[in-house]
């Protein structure tokens, strides 16, 4: 017998999808060029620096942890690799020069990601704590090392492919996002380690006497949260051509609200990256149409704020109602094998 699907079951599989599609046809009855060709190739721009960060947080959140750290993260990589490029000669080895600064700004990035892992394993501080601290902490450092000024000397025109170029008509940063979406989507739902993510996330005392080492494990997310952040920071340094120490500055909320859409749980455990794809669409969708509109700064704060507040909201009511599900189930498996005695 063929099962039918409750209009509860469509809006959860399909709900984010019409969302998005609810988003695009308002803005562009509000500002008919809102649909042109080149605004959409301009919105997947803006939002592949949001998505790469995305991943990376996503991971962290099927742990039942956050990574608060990924927007001062990106502004690390960004000024890190803007002053080694402005530090260093070029000529024959600029292409080489140019590679080892991009290493230098990614490798800060994961070391950061590190240092998180070591102060949520180690000390035993929670995640919010450490990564909102991180945040701050990082966001400084960027600013004592630049002087709050823009590092913009010396950046070779060749760089400035990854974050202005395109292959074919597509975008080079979104082909990188969605290489790293989909290489994200194969690692969490067909190996191994993807498993254990979904399992410490789901339980971390049952992951631990499973055999899984839950302790390496949440090192390694939040390591992939610092790498992509780092990634990300390079291709949007490209991009503004300067290293701009305020840049990417309430990313990190952007990056959870986008997860949050996508249907990752804040308690760990339940979440597909690929939804988390259409959420990182929403957010950027949002920002574009509100912009293209004329809706200032201020409100879209507010807007952001009140969206991020939804989203919790309802992923805060579906696990209350599934826990109440189970316990109502639990009663009556009890009150039926009493009755049998």
């Amino acid at each position: 017998m063929k099962h039918k699907t409750s209009v509860g079951e469509f809006l959860k599989l399909y709900g984010i999808i019409i969302v998005l599609v609810v988003l695009l046809t308002v803005f562009s009855l509000l500002n008919p060029n809102f649909l042109t060709v080149n605004n959409l190739f301009e919105l997947l721009k803006q939002v592949a620096f949001l998505g790469i960060i995305s991943v990376g947080v996503t991971f962290c959140m099927l742990t039942a942890g956050i990574d608060l750290s990924v927007g001062s993260n990106m502004a690390l990589s960004i000024v890190m690799t803007a002053i080694v490029i402005q530090a260093m000669p070029f000529g024959d080895a600029a292409g080489a020069n140019v590679a080892l600064a991009c290493i230098v700004g990614v490798g800060m990035t994961t070391c950061i990601g590190l240092i998180n892992g070591f102060f949520i394993n180690e000390i035993k501080i929670p995640p919010l704590i450490v990564t909102l601290a991180m945040l701050q902490i990082v966001r400084g450092l960027v600013f004592i090392v630049t002087g709050a000024i823009p590092v913009y000397k010396n950046i070779p025109k060749g760089f400035l492919f990854l974050g202005q170029g395109s292959i074919s008509i597509i975008p080079f940063p979104v082909i990188v996002m969605v290489v790293i979406f989909i290489i994200g989507t194969v690692v969490l739902g067909k190996t191994v380690y993807g498993r254990h993510v979904y399992c410490v996330g789901g339980n971390e005392e049952v992951a631990r006497l499973s055999g899984i080492n839950v302790r390496m494990l949440k090192y390694s997310v939040y390591t992939i949260s610092g790498f992509l952040a780092g990634i990300a920071g390079i291709l949007l340094l490209s991009r503004m051509n300067s290293g701009q120490p305020r840049a990417a500055t309430g990313y990190e909320i952007e990056a959870v609200t986008a997860c949050v859409l996508g249907g990752v749980s804040m308690a760990g455990g339940l979440g597909r990256l690929w939804n988390v794809f259409f959420g990182v669409a929403i957010m950027g969708t949002l920002s574009y149409g509100l912009i293209s509109v004329g809706v200032n700064d201020f409100w879209q704060q507010l807007i952001k704020g009140a969206v991020l507040l939804a989203a919790v909201g309802i992923d805060s009511m579906s696990r209350t109602r599934q826990m109440n599900l189970v316990e109502l189930r639990r009663e009556e498996g009890k009150r039926k094998k009493e009755a049998d005695i």
